[in-house]
């Protein structure tokens, strides 16, 4: 069935001093018309994702709850498989499911992780989201890979929603981005991160021409089914003010970018509520981008662009 490309908004939470402070973050969330709740998978100062996510489903009711995204390279395909199955049936189906290839070096360099080449964990992130996939079905999996060995394995419990949970896969490079046009129900759009940390090289790998490139790639791999995907766009950045060329002034150094460049930026939301209204129907009319992500700083200031646009 293709896309209906309404609107829907997430917002990306991170730590919490206390259960009562992480159920409150979510309820406010849910409260505030918020679609899902997203949570990243690092080595640093945030919950550990899946058991954070499972607090969250059980403080409430209807928002999902999504990782954004699960490092393939730091848990087991059969391993995860089950945790997330487990989740999906703890949450009455609400989970959405991203999972990625790592790309963040200081994770791996504190961890003792191997940090191979970009091709080997994407082979690798390639076989886990096959085995995935599978054991999240209905039938047995049998996968003899380069990385993975998994012998008639059923996967149980089955989650809810099948035949598995909406699966986000997002990228900045041309085999992530037709990887996940391949296998994934939503297509996140991203900077491609080279030197495994955040930097101008990483902003600059975001730009609206560039982008124009990203999803051309997503476009052609998918072909008819592109019109089923859900496109993704997180934002490092959103700044809810009246003073938006100001804001771009002073930002602009920090993306190592024109001013003019920051304010069309597929990755930041700066402006007026108002403003950033139009700038969003912009983007889902240029990149079909209709999933918006937020940061947790975020949630409240941005709250009157969810209730005008959730569900249009």
């Amino acid at each position: 069935m293709p896309h209906d490309r309404r609107f829907r908004f997430g917002v990306q939470l991170h730590a919490a001093t206390s259960a009562a402070d992480w159920t409150a973050q979510a309820r406010r969330a849910e409260d505030l018309g918020y679609s899902t709740i997203f949570i990243p998978d690092h080595f640093g100062d945030q919950l550990a994702p899946l058991p954070a996510l499972t607090a969250a489903a059980g403080a409430t009711s209807t928002i999902r709850v999504g990782t954004l995204v699960l490092d393939n390279d730091y848990r087991h395909p059969v391993v995860l498989a089950k945790e997330l199955a487990t989740l999906d049936v703890l949450s009455d189906g609400r989970l959405e499911i991203g999972i990625g290839s790592g790309w963040m070096r200081s994770d791996y360099d504190e961890s003792g992780i191997p940090y191979d080449a970009p091709g080997v964990r994407v082979d690798r992130f390639a076989e886990g989201v096959r085995i995935i996939k599978g054991l999240l079905g209905p039938d047995p999996v049998t996968v003899e890979g380069e990385h993975y060995r998994v012998t008639n394995h059923q996967g149980l419990p089955k989650p809810v929603q099948q035949p598995h949970p909406p699966i986000l896969i997002g990228g900045g490079k041309e085999r992530m981005l037709r990887l996940a046009a391949r296998e994934a129900d939503i297509v996140g759009i991203n900077p491609s991160i080279d030197s495994g940390q955040i930097d101008s090289d990483a902003a600059r790998a975001g730009r609206a021409d560039v982008t124009d490139q990203k999803l051309a790639w997503v476009r052609d791999e998918a072909g008819d089914r592109f019109d089923e995907l859900e496109i993704n766009f997180l934002n490092f950045a959103t700044i809810v003010t009246d003073e938006r060329d100001q804001v771009a002034e002073s930002m602009a150094p920090i993306f190592d970018l024109d001013p003019k460049e920051v304010t069309s930026y597929p990755h930041a939301l700066i402006g007026s509520a108002d403003q950033l209204t139009e700038d969003l129907h912009a983007r889902r009319e240029r990149w079909s981008a209709s999933y918006v992500v937020v940061q947790a700083g975020s949630m409240d200031a941005f709250a009157p662009v969810v209730a005008a646009l959730a569900g249009t």
